[in-house]
């Protein structure tokens, strides 16, 4: 029978509940152990898909199409899993739910209220996510213990132990230990209070991982213990490290796992962390540095390239490479021009995005790459950006994206009226009326790579499936003439229609993707173009400074 592990989190947000979650199941997984991971998110937006970068952080995808939540990049950065739709549910995703439902007449006219319907709608959820072959199912509920939102999500949970028996459930709170400078010493009162909160509600925690700046001295871990019904073993500290992930070997230092086995009757197999040793080993004591531009928008907020950050870590795990980023504003390249911003970089990175703003910016920024040889890897509005720049200042067209100017003459990127679903099998109909709906190619897809090519270097193989997430499309019209002024393009769909990496000749390292391949990116497994890029990063450094 499957066992369940809810995580919530208590004292302030932004504790670390889905670093917290992922860092458990990668030790449960460690233990040879089937884990998967779910998030439950208090806002009424049915899925992030439309919520701001600047307000909520990058969207993750699935490989199903499902716009979700960023710990999804967590929970799939630190095990095997691989999440879909029925891995991330929002109070608006529940309740239009139980509002669709009520319609069609399935409560047979009784009141829909909270209770039972919100809450056992949760719990179907909750289900859903729990397949058969599963040992552990990891559930993080989102926001803080007293925030009203969240009311509906812990009823759920406290009920959930009923139906399945005590034994197969755990509940795990993330709270803080603060660190009060000026007397000198850590409170444990706001864990007290937390602890408090969650029991009215009638919840008993049986886990408490303490976020802390300094470790839990043994008579703290007893204090907290005792007024919160604990044994002593139940209270860990979650002490601050140097990287995410050695989280894993934190916890497993404090032994978490040996709490799990007890508390879930699970096997006593020790974790085999080995793997998470090397991760932090080459992180921790890198023989190279790289500096890599990240040029986009939302660079005041480094949430908003989340897994696209993290990818770039991977990649130089994989070249045994410490990654420093320096993230700038597309709007001040366009105001200072990219010599000022770029020279001291060893690689060129822009990412995908939405909205004009600051893309003439990043159109200098790839004109830089392009000319002054600098590895340069685009990535979704990235790629189409990187087109358009050589349309205009190689082939001498009017070049544009339909999304940035309708009326451009040479639209090198638009809006397909049709286009063929390799996921669905089905032709798919897009017009410009209909762009703001659910046009945009969502999930994975596949690729066939040209030999040859960088591309094909990369990955060592000549079919891939990578996650998309956006609406335009090259225009195979201007294919040719591109062509003719050596753009290659080494990825293409089955058919050949869709246009999904090109290339240059006689540059390092140029390449652009329409995918985001950030979303497969693993520390254990690095993404092939990531760790091709920082390669050729490394390598343009070396070339210029042959003494580092």
């Amino acid at each position: 029978m499957v066992k369940y592990i809810f995580v919530t989190g208590g004292v302030v947000s932004a504790l670390g509940k889905g670093i917290a979650a992922s860092a458990m199941a990668a030790l449960l997984e460690a233990k040879g152990l089937k884990v998967a991971i779910q998030k439950l998110d208090p806002y009424i937006n049915v899925d992030p898909g439309t919520l701001s970068p600047f307000e909520h952080g990058e969207v993750f995808v699935t490989d199903d199409g499902c716009e979700t939540d960023l710990d999804l990049g967590h929970y799939e950065r630190f095990t095997s899993f691989r999440s879909s739709v029925v891995n991330n549910y929002t109070t608006g995703k529940i309740y239009f739910n139980v509002i669709t439902k009520e319609r069609r007449g399935d409560y047979l006219g009784a009141t829909v209220q909270v209770v039972p319907h919100i809450t056992d709608e949760i719990k179907e959820a909750i289900r859903s996510a729990a397949a058969p072959d599963l040992d552990i199912l990891i559930v993080e509920i989102g926001g803080t213990v007293g925030d009203i939102e969240s009311l509906p999500f812990l009823e759920a949970i406290r009920q959930f132990r009923y139906h399945v028996g005590k034994e197969n459930v755990l509940y795990v709170h993330l709270t803080l230990v603060p660190f009060i400078r000026s007397a000198g010493e850590m409170k444990t009162k706001p864990t007290q209070h937390s602890v408090n909160e969650l029991r009215e509600i009638g919840i008993q925690p049986d886990v408490l991982l303490c976020r802390t700046e300094r470790p839990l001295p043994a008579e703290m871990k007893r204090k907290i213990a005792i007024h919160c019904n604990l044994d002593a073993d139940a209270v860990v500290s979650a002490l601050d490290v140097e990287t995410v992930y050695e989280v894993p070997l934190a916890y497993k230092a404090e032994g978490l796992d040996r709490l799990l086995d007890k508390k879930l009757q699970l096997n006593v197999t020790p974790p085999d962390t080995t793997a998470w040793e090397s991760v932090v080993d080459r992180i921790k004591h890198p023989k190279h540095e790289v500096t890599i531009a990240i040029v986009g928008k939302y660079v005041g907020l480094k949430d908003s390239y989340k897994s696209l950050e993290e990818a770039l870590i991977h990649g130089g795990i994989a070249n045994n490479a410490r990654v420093h980023l320096a993230w700038v504003d597309a709007e001040a390249i366009e105001k200072n021009g990219p010599e000022s911003l770029l020279a001291e970089v060893d690689g060129i990175l822009v990412p995908g995005g939405f909205g004009i703003r600051g893309v003439e910016g990043k159109i200098m920024a790839v004109r830089y790459a392009r000319e002054k040889k600098v590895p340069y890897f685009g990535i979704c509005l990235g790629m189409q950006l990187a087109v358009i720049e050589t349309a205009r200042n190689l082939c001498g067209l009017r070049a544009h994206s339909t999304e940035f100017d309708p009326q451009t003459p040479d639209p090198i990127i638009y809006l397909m009226e049709k286009w063929f679903n390799h996921r669905t099998g089905m032709v798919e109909e897009r017009t410009a009326e209909s762009q703001m709906g659910g046009t945009m190619r969502l999930g994975a897809y596949p690729c066939v790579l040209q030999e040859g090519t960088h591309a094909f270097a990369a990955y060592g193989a000549r079919e891939i499936s990578e996650r998309h997430r956006h609406r335009y499309e090259f225009n195979n019209k201007y294919r040719e003439v591109l062509e003719q002024h050596g753009v290659i393009f080494s990825g293409l769909s089955p058919d050949g229609e869709l246009c999904e990496i090109v290339e240059l000749k006689d540059h390092p390292w140029f390449l652009g993707c329409q995918f985001h391949p950030e979303f497969k990116s693993r520390p254990r497994e690095p993404h092939p173009l990531f760790t091709a890029f920082i390669e050729a990063s490394l390598k343009a450094k070396m070339d210029f400074f042959p003494e580092s």
